[in-house]
């Protein structure tokens, strides 16, 4: 019972995260308005905090001294400072380093959050329990960014910001009684935590994350166009296909928890991208019949959380000595293949292509991250067993 309220308590955690990241996407008119600017400036505010969760998690080399707990509390600090100067931001210029400091603790949270959860399931239950922490991250998808939007157009952007401080609150105080103290990491000293960088194992790991999320996210970030433009969707419908995307990735991040639990998280992983490379490919083909083409996009949307537990735990099983950095670093290349993706994904309309060679890129990325983990899986998972 304690280790599920932990878990929880971790998820609200990440709930929170999800809101704060992927509500900006629908307010970039607001800040437009707000702070007069026009929207391409007013978008420096999503890079801000891409950039935070990259620098953020270096932070970690730094707190390895620290207890994992301890560490997980000060984040949750950094999260509620972010957000509460988000929300007041009276200029572009604090809100770009507001939303640089909501961005710090993204990753860092993900990586220590993932250690401690490996640290108290049950035996044989270690990826299950990192894909219930993550679980909010899924859930912010469903409900959290849908009702962040409507309030910036009924009341402000800045209620959702205080909204978010409040919960980050909430969380503090959940993770401050309910995750229980599993004491620290190793100290390898400042030079030990990049070690394991040395070896191949965590580089395959790092690029299969990176670019198979890049695969995934160029039909993410135009799902629209091609569901209005290729499939056919009426626009007022959009929405809902979107809440069924969310569901779909709440259903298998759960379960694909459970999977990786039963074989390993290498091959687990590794099956997972190969199957996203068939969905993509699936959406160029049959992107023009309505029914098959928002299936298959469920269905890839799905797959990109089905991927987070087992390359999360991925990489904790090698990073011996540098688990904190590893840990924390796979978030970071997760945001940078979205970026990656949002920017192949565009390159349709750049050069005036047909849309389905937004899928069919998304494809070549995915299968390129395939290739990574196929190595990884076949030839370096059984040399690593870090202690988490």
């Amino acid at each position: 019972m304690a280790s599920i309220r932990a878990l929880i308590a971790l998820a609200f955690g990440t709930l929170g995260l999800g809101i704060t990241e992927y509500v900006a996407m629908g307010l970039l008119p607001y800040w437009a308005e707000d702070l007069h600017l026009d929207l391409a400036t007013s978008g420096h505010a999503i890079s801000a905090y891409a950039l935070g969760v990259a620098v953020g998690a270096f932070m970690l080399v730094f707190m390895r001294h620290l207890k994992l707990k301890t560490i997980l509390l000060i984040l949750v600090v950094i999260h509620i400072v972010g957000n509460a100067f988000t929300a007041w931001a009276p200029n572009y210029e604090l809100l770009i380093s507001a939303r640089f400091v909501a961005g710090l603790p993204h990753g860092s949270y993900f990586g220590v959050g993932s250690i401690i959860a490996q640290r108290i399931a049950t035996q044989g239950r270690g990826t299950s329990a990192v894909a219930i922490m993550t679980a909010g991250m899924t859930i912010a998808n469903v409900f959290g960014v849908p009702l962040g939007t409507a309030l910036a157009h009924t009341l402000s952007w800045r209620v959702i910001f205080y909204l978010v401080v409040f919960w980050g609150v909430l969380v503090l105080v959940s993770c401050a009684f309910w995750v229980k103290d599993v004491g620290r990491i190793e100290d390898t000293g400042f030079k030990g935590q990049f070690a394991f960088l040395k070896h191949r194992a965590p580089w395959l790991v790092l690029a299969a994350t990176l670019l198979g999320n890049a695969g995934i996210f160029c039909m993410q970030s135009y799902v629209s166009p091609i569901l209005t433009m290729v499939a056919g969707v009426k626009l007022e419908y959009v929405s809902a296909v979107l809440v069924a995307m969310g569901v779909c990735m709440v259903i298998f991040n759960l379960i694909s928890g459970r999977i990786c639990d039963l074989f390993t998280p290498g091959s687990a992983a590794c099956w997972y991208q190969l199957i996203a490379v068939f969905l993509l490919g699936g959406i160029a083909l049959f992107g023009s019949h309505t029914i098959i083409c928002i299936v298959l996009i469920c269905l890839t949307a799905g797959m990109l959380f089905a991927l987070s537990a087992p390359e999360q735990v991925s990489i904790l099983r090698c990073s011996p000595g540098g688990l904190l950095l590893g840990a924390a670093s796979v978030q970071a290349a997760f945001n940078l293949g979205n970026a990656l993706g949002a920017y192949v994904g565009g390159l349709p309309f750049v050069f005036d292509l047909p849309l389905h060679f937004i899928t069919l890129f998304g494809a070549a990325l995915a299968c390129l991250g395939f290739i990574a983990l196929f190595i990884y899986y076949r030839y370096d998972e059984r040399k690593f067993t870090a202690q988490i």
